[in-house]
């Protein structure tokens, strides 16, 4: 059974974790979890309440599920895993900044592993320093980063950039998903 990284934090969003989380495993995959630590996970739901009486320009963040951390990213080998799915919320705002994560992402691209990432998931991706002159989407208010880390942002459900699938937000996790495991597929055969 290929092995899947799924990196998160505390704040990681609930559905930008939890719907790959089963996906990956109902096609065989075993997915691993991983963290600053091996430990219990917070996860938060964004949202924008859609019938306010006082109306939000941010989404509202409210604690969500919780979910275990298998292994702290510092014990990360890239050639155990077939693939990465980095998702969002604000968990990537703070781990980008562990430099074992990056390391990892950033030799799973260099060996052309399938990589997908959802929302704030682009913020990993750009700290890892892999989207030099690559298409990738993400939620709007992240085309900033990705930009700055060298990426082509474009606003679609999902972009293809070789071994990279990028989506805006969990809106958008079922074409992610069907792109995703169509890449895992292709890199198994």
């Amino acid at each position: 059974m290929s092995r899947i990284l799924m990196p998160i934090g505390d704040a990681t969003e609930a559905l930008d974790t939890f719907y790959p989380f089963f996906r990956l495993k109902e096609a065989g995959y075993e997915v691993v979890v991983a963290a600053p630590e091996a430990r219990l996970i917070h996860t938060v739901l964004h949202e924008i309440p859609p019938d306010s009486s006082i109306p939000w320009d941010i989404t509202q963040e409210r604690p969500g599920y919780f979910i275990q951390a298998d292994i702290a990213f510092r014990d990360l080998h890239a050639n155990d895993y077939a693939g990465v799915f980095i998702s969002g919320g604000r968990a990537p705002e703070y781990i980008r900044y562990d430099q074992d994560l990056n390391r990892v992402i950033h030799e799973m691209n260099a060996a052309g592993k399938p990589i997908a990432s959802v929302c704030h998931g682009v913020e990993i991706l750009t700290s890892a320093g892999i989207l030099q002159d690559r298409k990738v989407t993400t939620v709007a208010k992240c085309a900033m980063d990705a930009e700055q880390g060298g990426g082509i942002y474009v606003d679609q459900e999902t972009v293809v950039d070789g071994n990279l699938v990028s989506a805006r937000t969990w809106h958008d996790n079922a074409p992610l998903m069907k792109t995703f495991l169509e890449m895992l597929a292709s890199a198994d055969a």
